[in-house]
């Protein structure tokens, strides 16, 4: 039975007319989480996570048809059983399981391995067809425990603050930032934010979600402010005139894709740290063997090799195509446009 099949519009549900995370205007729309490339506008109605409503909200509009669901919370759509489960990408993210005629299926949208902290961690579910991303689907992606990272970049930050320099660090702002935020050590100093973050950090707290303390840059600070602290910007903001005001600093970036020294390079930072919100090659391999599924179906991504790999391996697996991006969004050059959404 295909439970769920992939059209032009997205990944679509026939027996309940429903889709998931749609990238073309739907009647109805289940979605896994807040980032633009799987929540989109234009839908008539939009079911996601508790956690996910006022993000989706800010993004796409307050007078938006919005429902939510808790994690294990189960309803029905023509006699099709839906429920929502913890993906562990960022705060509010969900995978979606599809349970009809006996038949369960399980959308995992973007998800990642490693319980952080911030938001509820992974939960395998287990299901008989599972349509996983393979963003970072090769196996040179193996990523440092998050601890090591985090001592890492609180070490980068001492070592400027004893250098005379304000630190800058890049990442992502849904998800990333609020996971670097947590990790960061406030006993160092003060922790700045960039407009896109902060505005991000407030539809957050606003939703009861508690994000430790952050001061916004604001146009008439004086340099002197910022001074032995650390300020979090999203990925367009390097290089910009915006970040002149904190010179002499030092700039870093967060994200899977600092492991390999290309996108390095081509970001021209002081310090790349290995941090990603999707899932690594070991953790791909470890939430599919999880769900006990026989059929996979990969998406953005290493999906090729994924899949390959897969089928050796004894799966059922095919590759479909998506409009999602992953992390891809992380290294774009000239993202102003993505950036000034969140």
């Amino acid at each position: 039975m295909q439970l769920l099949q992939f059209t032009e519009r997205g990944i679509y549900c026939p027996q309940a007319d429903v889709y998931i995370d749609p990238w073309r205007p739907v009647g109805k729309a289940i979605i896994t989480h807040g980032h633009a490339d799987h929540s989109r506008p234009g839908n008539r109605h939009y079911i996601c996570h508790t956690h996910s409503e006022q993000v989706i909200r800010a993004r796409l509009g307050q007078d938006i048809q919005l429902e939510t669901m808790g994690y294990g919370e189960t309803f029905t759509i023509n006699g099709v059983r839906f429920s929502l489960h913890p993906a562990g990408h960022i705060i509010g993210s969900a995978q979606v399981r599809v349970e009809y005629k006996g038949q369960v299926w399980v959308a995992s949208g973007d998800y990642k391995t490693e319980a952080d902290g911030v938001c509820a961690a992974f939960e395998p579910v287990k299901c008989h067809v599972f349509i996983t991303e393979c963003t970072f689907g090769l196996p040179v992606y193996k990523w440092p425990a998050q601890e090591t990272v985090f001592a890492a970049i609180n070490s980068w930050w001492a070592k400027n603050q004893a250098d005379g320099k304000v630190t800058v660090l890049s990442g992502y702002s849904l998800g990333k930032a609020q996971r670097l935020l947590q990790g960061l050590d406030t006993s160092l100093g003060t922790i700045f934010t960039h407009g896109a973050i902060h505005n991000m950090n407030h539809v957050l707290r606003e939703s009861g979600i508690d994000l430790n303390p952050t001061t916004l840059v604001t146009p008439e600070m004086n340099k002197s402010t910022f001074k032995g602290g650390l300020v979090l910007a999203p990925p367009s903001a390097l290089g910009s005139n915006w970040q002149k005001q904190f010179q002499p600093f030092s700039e870093g970036i967060a994200s899977g894709w600092m492991g390999l020294r290309g996108p390095r390079r081509r970001r021209a930072v002081d310090r790349g740290f290995v941090l990603s919100d999707h899932a690594d090659w070991d953790g791909l391999n470890e939430a599919i063997a999880a769900t006990g599924a026989e059929k996979i179906i990969t998406t953005h991504g290493s999906t090729n090799v994924f899949t390959k790999w897969l089928r050796e391996k004894g799966y059922d697996a095919t590759a479909e195509s998506t409009e999602f991006e992953g992390e891809l969004s992380e290294i774009k050059e000239g993202n102003q446009k993505q950036e000034e959404q969140e």
